[in-house]
C-alpha cells in the first residue's frame, strides 16, 4: 500500500526554522510529481510548494524566499525546510504525491483533491 508520512512539525517561536519531512513508501514507479498542502485553524487548505520528478520546484508566491523544498529520491523523501517562520505559518502541512503526471500538471495542480496521495499531516505552531 502506499503511504505518506510527515514528520517534523512542532512548536517554534517567530523568526526561527524548522524542517519538515515526508516518507513515501509503495509506489511502484515512484511519483512524478510531491508537493506540500497546510491548513491553518479557521482557513482552507492551501498549496505550498511542489517539485517534479526532475527536481523542478514551484512555490506559492508570498512563501517563495522563506521555504525550499527538496527531496531525496534513494530515501523517497520529500522535505519542506521553512525559515523566518511567522505565527501565520501555524497550520497542519501535508505531503501528496501524483504517480500520473505529464507537461504542466504538477506545476499548474494547487488542489490537494487532485492529487493521487496524501498523508495525515504533521502541526506547526508559531509563538509569537
Amino acid at each position: 500500500d502506499v503511504t505518506l508520512v510527515e514528520s517534523g512539525g512542532g512548536l517554534v517561536q517567530s523568526g526561527g526554522s524548522l524542517r519538515l519531512s515526508c516518507a513515501a513508501s509503495g509506489f511502484r514507479y515512484g511519483t512524478c510529481c510531491m508537493a506540500w498542502y497546510r491548513q491553518a485553524p479557521g482557513k482552507e487548505l492551501e498549496w505550498v510548494s511542489s517539485i517534479e520528478r526532475d527536481g523542478r520546484s514551484y512555490y506559492a508566491d508570498d512563501l517563495r524566499g522563506r521555504f525550499t523544498v527538496n527531496k531525496d529520491n534513494a530515501q523517497n523523501t520529500l522535505y519542506l525546510q521553512m525559515n523566518s517562520l511567522k505565527p501565520e505559518d501555524t497550520a497542519v502541512y501535508y505531503c501528496a504525491a501524483g504517480e500520473y503526471c505529464s507537461g504542466t500538471w504538477c506545476q499548474n495542480q494547487r488542489d490537494i483533491a487532485g492529487m493521487d496521495y496524501r498523508g495525515k499531516g504533521t502541526l506547526v505552531t508559531i509563538s509569537s
